[in-house]
């Protein structure tokens, strides 16, 4: 799934001062919930919550993907926040976050969703493409590196 369908400019944030976990989700139920009719805030934080309690989604190197499916979300819909401090995530390598691309996607569509967290993660692999995100200065830049052409991570 191309990331231009999925990840919206208002859906993206840049130097977020968030201070946990439970707050960056809360920020992503917040921006999630109005693109998905049907859907609350409330349901959005639970799936959140429930797919962390099976192990965190901090895939390490500063980097969380935090993600859930929804029983009502019609379509698939991502945030990007990057943070002006680290926050612990209880990622894998005990390293804090600061790097946050969440995907919440309809409950019946699994295939989507793991070739989508696939995709995000690969493109999050690339240390270039993470450095340029990290120095994005506005939301706007920030959503322009994302959804660059692979291997082109920068904001025009």
């Amino acid at each position: 799934m191309d990331l231009k369908e999925i990840l919206s400019p208002d859906c993206t944030r840049s130097a977020v001062s968030e201070s946990s976990k439970k707050k960056i989700l809360e920020l992503i139920s917040h921006l999630v919930a109005p693109k998905l009719a049907g859907v609350s805030k409330a349901d959005i934080f639970e799936s959140l919550l429930q797919r962390e309690r099976l192990g965190s989604t901090g895939i390490g190197l500063g980097i969380a993907i935090p993600h859930g499916r929804l029983e009502n979300a019609g379509h698939p819909v991502a945030t990007l926040i990057t943070l002006d401090h680290p926050v612990d995530f209880d990622s894998i390598d005990n390293q804090p976050v600061d790097l946050v691309f969440a995907l919440l996607v309809p409950k019946d569509n699994p295939e989507v969703h793991l070739k989508t967290l696939s995709a995000v993660a690969a493109r999050l692999n690339d240390k270039d493409c993470c450095r340029s995100l990290r120095s994005a200065t506005s939301d706007a830049d920030l959503h322009a590196i994302m959804i660059s052409e692979p291997n082109t991570c920068s904001s025009s």
